[in-house]
């Protein structure tokens, strides 16, 4: 993902969101990208620790007029923001999946990366662009869009979340990390080309 959007024209500037850092300023950029997190949007200690602050963000970006492009946890920011319901999945997703697009959004089948145990209910003016046959994989609300998949993993990137000493529950739904791990190194490589293709889709979308 920040590689594609450097191929642009665009620099990137990165900011973890936690309980020690301060809030950041979306004053001065030209698109915001919120990604994943662990956590819950609808974790009430998280939204007391930093979330609060994040969606504190996403208003001050939309106030701006900063267009925002949300991945998994931050699709589910935007969904919340904008009035809809994020809630505990009863059929996650991990690993690679297809998804179908919807009106005419120009989403890809994929596959694309899935690592979610939340499903997104969208506010009433978001606009659906895809669907897995389990959730919500991608809208749109007014400019901004948010993909529940996960466009900027590489095997390289999931290598690093599993070194961390947690497989974050992919091992209770069936997935062996090792596998998962194989599969992404044979995917990366087309996942590349497609994430590029959505950033392109993405910056059409906001007129950039």
């Amino acid at each position: 993902m920040g590689e594609a959007f450097e191929a642009r024209g665009y620099e990137l500037g990165v900011v973890m969101m936690d309980a020690s850092s301060p809030t950041p300023s979306v004053e001065g950029y030209d698109v915001l990208v919120i990604l994943g997190s662990k956590h819950a949007v609808y974790d009430e200690a998280i939204e007391a620790a930093w979330f609060g602050r994040e969606l504190d963000v996403i208003a001050q970006a939309d106030h701006l007029d900063v267009p925002i492009f949300g991945i998994c946890f931050g699709a589910q920011a935007l969904c919340l923001h904008h009035g809809g319901v994020v809630e505990r999945s009863n059929e996650p997703e991990v690993g690679w999946f297809d998804v179908v697009a919807h009106n005419g959004s120009g989403i890809g089948p994929g596959p694309w990366f899935e690592f979610h145990f939340d499903h997104c209910t969208l506010p009433a003016d978001a606009e659906l662009w895809a669907t897995s046959p389990k959730a919500v994989q991608a809208f749109a609300v007014g400019k901004n869009v948010g993909v529940q998949f996960h466009p900027e993993i590489d095997d390289a990137q999931l290598a690093d979340w599993f070194a961390s000493g947690d497989d974050n529950g992919a091992r209770s739904l069936g997935v062996d990390p090792a596998q998962l791990l194989v599969e992404t190194a044979r995917e990366t490589p087309a996942a590349r080309v497609r994430t590029a293709e959505l950033v392109d889709l993405f910056l059409a979308h906001v007129g950039r």
